[in-house]
């Protein structure tokens, strides 16, 4: 059994400021907790964010509790909640070959000052260009993928403060009808929210 384990750490969004990093990776006992990574961050970074009740955090790009326990290997991502004129509206971004979510991503950007969630989902047609398709296969570079999504959410801070995004794309091969991607935002109202979804697609596609 190991004695020690070492997990990636990210931030977001103002924590990444306060830390003046975006990553660290991070050397625990075994059977440490997401508490504990964040209180090594601390000691790493004073300036960060001492109350952790104002802070979300996720492990393996899923939400989860403090007392969550991280194995090594684990990469584990503190997100601040998102307030009016906050940068980082960005909450989830995932690169995955597995089935696309959408009622996941909306329960991610999801928070009581939402009035409204808004949420584009791509699906795989049977045509494309004018030729009939039965399939189709996504590959792309894991690393900038997520990169260029993270940029695109701190764009739509800039344009929409209140907002909050989550962006999931497939790999792999994907059949007929199956969702290729999926983009929420939440926003206090349902305009900014739809035209920020728009925008979020949009540049997704761009990318």
């Amino acid at each position: 059994m190991a004695v020690a384990i070492a997990v990636r750490a990210r931030l977001f969004a103002r924590l990444r400021e306060q830390a003046g990093t975006d990553a660290e990776n991070v050397e625990l006992p075994a059977g440490s907790t997401v508490s504990n990574v964040y209180e090594a961050l601390q000691k790493l970074h004073p300036g960060l964010q001492a109350d952790p009740n104002a802070v979300r955090a996720a492990l393996n790009q899923e939400f989860a509790g403090w007392d969550a326990v991280v194995a090594d290997g684990d990469e584990v991502a503190f997100i601040p909640p998102v307030s009016g004129g906050a940068h980082g509206a960005g909450i989830l971004f995932e690169l995955t070959s597995r089935p696309l979510d959408a009622r996941r991503m909306e329960a991610a950007v999801a928070h009581k000052g939402a009035g409204a969630i808004c949420t584009f989902t791509g699906v795989v047609r049977d045509t494309s260009r004018g030729r009939s398709v039965t399939h189709l296969e996504y590959e792309a570079y894991a690393e900038m993928a997520t990169s260029q999504m993270r940029k695109i959410a701190d764009e739509i801070a800039e344009k929409w403060p209140e907002a909050r995004v989550a962006m999931a794309h497939r790999t792999g091969r994907l059949e007929i009808g199956e969702p290729s991607v999926v983009v929420s935002v939440s926003s206090p109202h349902r305009a900014e929210a739809i035209a920020a979804c728009k925008w979020g697609i949009d540049r997704l596609k761009e990318t």
